[in-house]
């Protein structure tokens, strides 16, 4: 895949109004963040069989991709968000964090991390930092499926007085083809707008242009993600 790189770049950038997102769905490939496996599928902690599986945690260890995503985000925030309207970058335990930190870092803004639950000790907190009451979160995550543990996030950061309106996540499980879009909708009906880098629309482009998979192959990635929606 790797000495495909450089035509694929060239490739995309006539064929997409948005090439950098492309360029890093196959990043997400070439790093085996995302594999695709329908012959081999993985076993979750379910019992079910997947023929894909994410881990999106791995990208902290690529220093080129990892600046990427931080340079994407700071755009978002810049030009979508606007830089007036965050006071503070939240990271989500555990792999929210650690890009929380680099953006907020480039940003210049104060972080703060939540739990996923508040501590049983000491203060019982759910955030760690200093938040003030009223002050605009930004959050920041490195995986959304379902929207749920991001609410979560969204009640232990409003519990400590803050206010979330906008998070930003390298990839979504979101698919047009397969009809899912859960994520998005659950987190806007709750006031939040998702922004994500990259979808399994485009890794599955990527797939499509490298020809690293067939269509039955993909098929059988459009069948999985159809019922992960209708679940």
């Amino acid at each position: 895949m790797g000495r495909q790189t450089e035509p694929l770049t060239v490739w995309l950038s006539m064929q997409y109004d948005t090439p950098q997102t492309m360029i890093l769905a196959q990043r997400l490939l070439q790093t085996r963040s995302v594999q695709i496996r329908p012959k081999e599928p993985f076993t979750l902690t379910s019992g079910r069989l997947s023929p894909v599986y994410v881990d999106i945690r791995r990208l902290i260890s690529f220093p080129e991709v990892r600046a990427q995503i931080i340079e994407s985000f700071v755009q978002i925030a810049r030009e979508r968000i606007g830089l007036a309207s965050i006071d503070v970058i939240a990271g989500g335990e555990t792999a929210g964090i650690a890009y929380a930190a680099f953006l907020a870092e480039r940003l210049q803004k104060p972080m703060i991390y939540v739990r996923k639950e508040p501590k049983n000790y000491g203060k019982a907190s759910q955030v760690e930092g200093v938040l003030q009451p009223g002050q605009r979160v930004l959050l920041v995550e490195d995986l959304v499926t379902d929207g749920g543990s991001k609410l979560n996030f969204k009640r232990g950061i409003e519990s400590a007085g803050g206010t979330v309106r906008h998070c930003l996540c390298v990839f979504e499980y979101f698919c047009e083809e397969a009809g899912l879009h859960r994520a998005r909708d659950t987190l806007r009906e709750h006031g939040i707008e998702l922004y994500s880098l990259v979808t399994w629309d485009d890794v599955l482009r990527v797939a499509r242009a490298e020809n690293s998979l067939t269509e039955s192959e993909i098929a059988v990635v459009l069948q999985f993600l159809t019922q992960f929606a209708s679940s």
